[in-house]
């Protein structure tokens, strides 16, 4: 990943599951990208339950593809 200066939050994403399938779809497409998660130990998870599990953040450049690449996995994951 290049320098993340200008990356911004792009989309909150709901689960680990969702946050690897990303991942791993943005890294073949060769797209820089930023996962973070909410947990924190301290606070045991209280954060994931009210903000989800993480977000992915990017350039702009990028943003509108990582919100199209999220939602296909979205709908595939609601149609199965």
């Amino acid at each position: 990943m290049k320098n993340n200066s200008k990356f911004k939050k792009v989309a909150t994403l709901e689960n680990e599951i969702e946050a690897g399938l990303l991942d791993g779809i943005l890294n073949d497409r060769n797209i820089p990208h930023a996962i973070c998660s909410y947990n924190d130990l301290v606070y045991d998870g209280i954060y994931q339950m009210v903000k989800g599990w993480g977000y992915v953040s990017s350039t702009d450049f990028y943003s509108q593809d990582i919100v199209d690449i999220l939602n296909d996995i979205r709908k595939s994951s609601n149609d199965d």
